[in-house]
């Protein structure tokens, strides 16, 4: 078991909650996901914060959460965070403070495969997903770096080689 948390960041589609559920099982951690615990808190989905009360209002519920969990002072958890959350400048101290950061790095081309015709995220309810996929990425790539303790490329790879190769570098970085 790991003596520190775990904190799965990436852009959506990247395998964050899916491979947070697997890690979390290999490795005896709990697991949250940071968008299900807004969404417990508002009472209502991601989707319909972000319709009702717009993306800067959602930031900042993500930024409040992130204050809240590095004051509980929890070390034995994997969190799987939103995929902006990294991009506001504030959150990126909090999420190294709450743990070793991972990032699930993933080619925009495989995130518009596993997205295609997803109604459920609101960034890509647009006319050219892939394009506005790319627009995000490469505005967020800098975020993703600046925060990633581990970087680990997922494009092509089963379920058990990421988790082998979070592993490989978790022991590595002891």
């Amino acid at each position: 078991m790991q003596d520190r948390n775990l904190i799965l960041i990436g852009f959506m589609g990247s395998g964050k909650t899916s491979v947070g559920l697997k890690l979390s099982y290999r490795l005896k951690m709990a697991v949250e996901d940071t968008d299900k615990l807004i969404e417990r808190r508002e009472g209502r989905s991601i989707r319909d914060i972000f319709a009702s009360d717009g993306e800067s209002y959602f930031r900042r519920k993500e930024t409040q959460l992130l204050r809240e969990l590095t004051k509980k002072k929890q070390s034995t958890r994997i969190y799987s965070v939103g995929g902006g959350t990294p991009v506001n400048p504030e959150n990126r101290p909090l999420l190294k403070q709450l743990g070793t950061v991972i990032w699930l790095r993933i080619r925009p081309e495989t995130v518009y495969a596993r997205l295609e015709g997803d109604v459920t995220r609101p960034l890509l309810q647009c006319e050219d997903p892939l394009g506005r996929i790319r627009e995000l990425m490469d505005e967020r790539r800098e975020a993703y770096a600046a925060c990633a303790d581990i970087t680990v490329d997922v494009d092509g790879l089963e379920m058990e080689k990421i988790l082998g190769r979070i592993e490989r570098e978790l022991r590595l970085e002891k």
